[in-house]
């Protein structure tokens, strides 16, 4: 009789608690990978309508958690169908022959209350390059927003090679802007 109430107990436990990290979800609708550049000096912004995400992110423990992203780059929208064609040809992202670019975490540490800084490994056209964001954390009502910001350059993933490797035409550095909106994370 013990044991069965036990048994029920432990699975109602396991109902209400699952793994951390095991239902963790993007809410993609609500979340945004944008980019700002510079074209003889004014700014172009952009997003990537594609992109999923990895997520095991634990608040209390970063050194444990993982989080991948892939991004689907001819997905990119900067608001001009012809230049939008010409950022998929070789030169570019060249996202017929490499269509993703792909992140993954190395490292997560906390930076204090809902501050951490994630350093990963980005991958765009067969180039990888270290990259290191501080990401913000927001929770409320089961949701939870992470916002950060990193800078790129184009030229070390090969992004406008050739004839467009003049920077004072196409800044090299392009800031990344991200909004995450996730469902599942424990509290912070």
């Amino acid at each position: 009789m013990f044991r069965r109430f036990f048994l029920l107990v432990a699975l109602a436990f396991a109902a209400l608690s699952p793994p951390v990290g095991a239902q963790q979800k993007l809410v993609v609708a609500q979340s945004e990978l944008s980019f700002v550049s510079k074209q003889m000096g004014v700014p172009v912004e952009g997003k990537f309508r594609k992109f999923e995400a990895e997520l095991n992110f634990e608040p209390k423990k970063p050194e444990i958690s993982k989080i991948a992203f892939t991004v689907d780059l001819a997905s990119i929208d900067i608001g001009n169908t012809e230049t939008e064609k010409e950022l998929g040809k070789s030169g570019w992202f060249d996202s017929l022959k490499i269509p993703q670019a792909k992140f993954t975490s190395t490292a997560i540490k906390s930076l204090g209350g809902a501050k951490f800084e994630v350093t990963g490994k980005l991958a765009i056209k067969g180039n990888t390059r270290d990259v290191t964001a501080p990401i913000t954390l927001t929770q409320a009502g089961g949701v939870t927003t992470a916002r950060g910001e990193f800078t790129v350059k184009r030229l070390e993933f090969k992004i406008g090679d050739g004839d467009w490797n003049d920077t004072s035409l196409v800044a090299n550095e392009v800031v990344v802007k991200l909004k995450l909106t996730m469902t599942g994370m424990s509290a912070l």
